[in-house]
């Protein structure tokens, strides 16, 4: 037997976006499609891959094994048919980036991205994902990657990432139910800053500012020092930090790639768009 290339590609869309329905929609297949691929593969590798439920499936231990063994060989793969297929792209492109996502897309995609295509320049800009999106509708930006509520009623045609957000708080706060919540908040224009304060007003909680900061490390470390609670990523907690209960829950938000539309008929945009959804990674 055999790993098949496509098989693992949906795996990793799946492991990546915590839904077969997302996942479909990004790789272009129908749900039933893909769960024919994790069956197949599941199949291949002699056991289970996934715990599932309604509304997002969980890594088993074969799943966590198989994930890390082959993240390598889909890098390799795609390194082999980029260097086939990129040297004639050119061009300068033009990428936005939230800040809280920016060392990775700038440490782990677009050193691999470089060396497929070492004949396109990149110029990255950080701002919240709101300023990103308009930057973007007003060609100011060839691509950039955007954070928003994941919308039931009209969802994204191709979310490379969905995130639940956690409230958190360094380990020695404790929160009084009579007193403001000290937040750090996300910069204006961020999803996750009009998150917290929606949800903290609708319950009727009072709330004040103790940080108001663009960057994802100064709010980071306003928690850590436990001047204050916030959003972020479950994904991104520390070792000095906890997940608070007992505040209003967030609803689930999605990551996606805006791209302009005078961007349509440009090999290299497709090519770092595609890079871009493959590695991306919460």
């Amino acid at each position: 037997m055999t790993l098949d290339i496509d098989l693992l590609r949906t795996f990793h869309a799946v492991v990546r976006l915590g839904q077969f329905r997302a996942a479909a929609t990004q790789i272009n297949r129908s749900p039933a499609a893909v769960s024919v691929h994790i069956q197949r593969l599941e199949t291949v590798v002699g056991g289970k891959l996934f715990e599932r439920d309604n509304q997002a499936v969980e890594l088993t231990p074969l799943g966590q094994k198989l994930l890390a063994s082959t993240a390598v060989l889909l890098k390799t793969h795609d390194k082999i048919l980029g260097d086939l297929q990129a040297d004639a792209l050119t061009g300068h492109i033009k990428l936005g980036v939230p800040d809280e996502y920016a060392a990775h897309v700038i440490g782990d995609i677009l050193p691999v991205f470089s060396a497929l295509c070492p004949g396109v320049e990149l110029e990255v800009s950080t701002a919240p994902s709101l300023k990103l999106k308009q930057q973007v509708e007003r060609n100011r930006l060839h691509l950039a990657l955007t954070v928003q509520p994941v919308r039931h009623d009209h969802p994204a045609t191709s979310p490379i990432a969905i995130t639940l957000p956690v409230w958190v708080s360094g380990s020695e706060v404790d929160l009084e139910p009579d007193e403001p919540v000290p937040l750090a908040l996300h910069a204006s224009h961020c999803p996750y800053r009009d998150a917290m304060t929606t949800a903290l007003t609708a319950a009727g909680r009072r709330w004040k500012t103790i940080l108001s900061s663009p960057s994802a490390r100064a709010v980071e470390a306003c928690v850590e020092a436990g001047l204050a609670v916030s959003l972020i990523d479950r994904s991104r907690i520390t070792a000095r930090m906890r997940q608070v209960s007992g505040l209003p829950p967030i609803g689930a938000h999605e990551v996606l790639i805006a791209r302009a539309a005078s961007t349509d008929a440009l090999p290299a945009v497709d090519a770092l768009a595609t890079a871009i959804s493959q590695h991306f990674k919460l």
